[in-house]
């Protein structure tokens, strides 16, 4: 039996069998809890080894990456398990000569269809209707009970269209929706595909009916939507977002939804997550879900075995196939 190469470290067990494939060629090491590795922990474990794999939650910032950089072996490759990759420090990673990956595509439909589900659910009260089912309340039929929203025939408004974003554009066709965007750049296929009409930030807060959220946390995304979004979009309106949690101002999201500005929203990510700050929890015109977008086990094994082909690219000294930056 060949001796094994390289030494990798992975911050949480991971779907599928990409790990196995992994072990082929290197010596592989995976943090046992389910839960995010301690920081303090994560400094060590990435010392002396060829790659790791991380998660969102772990915070790959300088200190890391120069621990890694600086052990025997270097480490030679970050392979973020996420389409984002705003947890870790490009910069810092590329003036060390690592790579960094992430999974882009893979998991673009299932959080489109999982944005659609938390719209319909809202909209319709889904989560409500079923507790109180549950809870023995229901009594029979009546004309008044759990009356929610119409998706069919409204307005939808997308803030970002990018892979995602246009996914969930599209799949507004067999509602027969209108669709508004907001983004940098236009998008001809939903153009083309559903009608889509570009318009700037404004009118799609006060002109749709549902607003679904697809950026990346950037600085000038950071609180995108706070107090005055949330008093410009109309008071049937309901919020969607499965981007980045930092994108809304939870405690002005809770104020609205307490106050009726706005109809109800659908988070599966939150601002500090995985805290949640707890107004949201008392309330129930919002729904939220424990950042499961890309939760099925077709799309997190195609992650794990994307983010695993980076890894074996990297130390072959190939460039990982969805690398971010350039070494």
């Amino acid at each position: 039996m060949s001796e094994k190469k390289f030494k990798v470290y992975v911050t949480r067990l991971l779907p599928g069998p990409a790990l196995d494939v992994l072990r082929e060629t290197c010596d592989v090491e995976v943090y046992p809890n389910d839960e995010a590795i301690p920081y303090e922990e994560l400094l060590e474990k990435v010392k002396n080894r060829d790659g790791i794999i991380t998660l969102l939650t772990d915070k790959i910032d300088a200190q890391v990456i120069k621990a890694g950089a600086s052990g025997n072996p270097p480490l030679k490759i970050i392979a973020n398990y996420a389409v984002g990759y705003d947890n870790i420090d490009v910069a810092c990673a590329t003036e060390h000569s690592i790579y960094v990956s992430n999974t882009p595509g893979v998991l673009t439909n299932t959080t489109a269809d999982i944005a659609w589900a938390l719209m319909l659910a809202i909209a319709r009260r889904i989560p409500e209707a079923e507790r109180f089912t549950r809870a023995g309340k229901f009594k029979g039929w009546s004309p008044t009970l759990f009356l929610g929203g119409d998706v069919y025939g409204k307005t939808l408004g997308i803030v970002g269209v990018g892979r995602i974003g246009a996914a969930v554009a599209l799949r507004s066709k067999g509602f027969n929706m209108r669709v508004l965007y907001h983004d940098v750049r236009p998008n001809p296929e939903i153009e083309r595909e559903v009608n889509a009409q570009k318009v700037d930030m404004d009118t799609l807060l006060k002109e749709s009916d549902f607003i679904s959220i697809h950026v990346p946390l950037m600085p000038e995304t950071r609180h995108l939507f706070g107090k005055r979004s949330f008093e410009m979009m109309k008071p049937t309106a309901y919020l969607i977002n499965t981007s980045r949690g930092p994108v809304i101002d939870e405690e002005e999201l809770a104020e609205a939804l307490k106050n009726k500005v706005i109809a109800g929203a659908a988070l599966d990510v939150f601002e500090y997550e995985p805290k949640i700050v707890p107004a949201l929890l008392e309330l129930e015109n919002v729904i939220v879900v424990p950042h499961i977008a890309s939760a099925s086990v077709e799309t997190r094994s195609k992650m794990a075995m994307m983010a695993v082909e980076n890894v074996i690219a990297a130390l072959n000294g190939k460039t990982p196939p969805t690398a971010v930056n350039r070494i």
